[in-house]
């Protein structure tokens, strides 16, 4: 198995960029989701689900480290600042700011109770404080899982920019791989150690459009008829380091964490909170 592809994404749900290399710190992969466009009048920081125009702008970073926003318009804006607030907002029509999330209080998003429809309730939640992601710090997905949806779907466009995960990782065969890998084994690539946790729960965001790929709904209907509308995996850093694409992937069972008795009373118990964090990657 290989890294084929490292993806950051400079600001949430703008389209990122490929890199040959990676930093990976305990927060994810550097430069990803450090950035949020806000919407002055409810606080929250807009994704595609509430923004599909968002989708067709795009982010880099620049040598600083600050984000090059290219605008549908083919207008540029160069980090925060008035400037930048201005465009964004004439382009979205209203009034918002480009936000760090770094030393910034967790923020709030929305998601919709049915995927399929915008006109259902808006679900809002708290996005973990540090990045502006939704649930663990990286997102990693395999060649076999696109091959297995698309032959669910054969008509659907599975392309990994659809899915904005940070890795994705080629291997032979088909089937929903990663599942196998969540919380039972490590992936080392190189000097780094990583934990796959859990499926992302996918929502709005795999139907959306955007450049070179068409609205389609059935992505999401056919991931939640045939897989509990779950695709890719969670997962949390065990060992920062630097990752290449093209860097081999070495699978390392691990043995199962047991907490004494006095843990689990102590634990407390998931709530419905927790689970609207597995969400869709914006």
């Amino acid at each position: 198995m290989r890294v084929v592809q490292i993806t950051r994404h400079p600001v949430k749900s703008l389209q990122g960029e490929q890199v040959s290399v990676g930093e990976i710190d305990s927060e994810g992969l550097r430069g990803d989701r450090c950035w949020g466009i806000r919407d002055e009048a409810t606080g929250k920081v807009l994704t595609a689900r509430r923004a599909p125009e968002l989708l067709f702008a795009s982010a880099t970073l620049d040598a600083a480290g600050l984000p090059v926003i290219t605008l549908p318009t083919a207008v540029t804006c160069r980090g925060p600042g008035e400037g930048t607030d201005a465009e964004l907002s004439r382009w979205l029509g209203k009034s918002v700011r480009l936000v760090t999330s770094v030393d910034a209080p967790a923020a709030s998003a929305e998601f919709f109770a049915d995927p399929t429809d915008d006109a259902s309730d808006a679900i809002e939640w708290t996005m973990p404080a540090g990045r502006f992601v939704d649930a663990l710090p990286l997102l990693v997905l395999t060649t076999a899982s696109l091959r297995t949806g698309a032959a669910l779907h054969p008509s659907g466009e599975w392309h990994p920019m659809r899915f904005r995960a940070n890795l994705l990782v080629d291997l032979d065969g088909e089937g929903w791989v990663e599942d196998g890998w969540c919380g039972q084994v490590h992936l080392r690539i190189g000097d780094v150690v990583l934990a796959p946790q859990e499926g992302c729960i996918r929502c709005t965001m795999v139907t959306r459009p955007q450049p070179g790929l068409d609205d389609d709904r059935d992505i999401f209907r056919t991931l939640a008829r045939h897989h509990g509308a779950r695709f890719g995996a969670w997962t949390r850093v065990v060992t920062p380091g630097t990752i290449c694409a093209g860097d081999e992937v070495h699978v390392e069972a691990v043995e199962p964490e047991r907490p004494d008795l006095e843990t689990l009373i102590a634990a407390p118990r998931a709530s419905d909170e927790d689970d609207l964090r597995r969400l869709d990657p914006a």
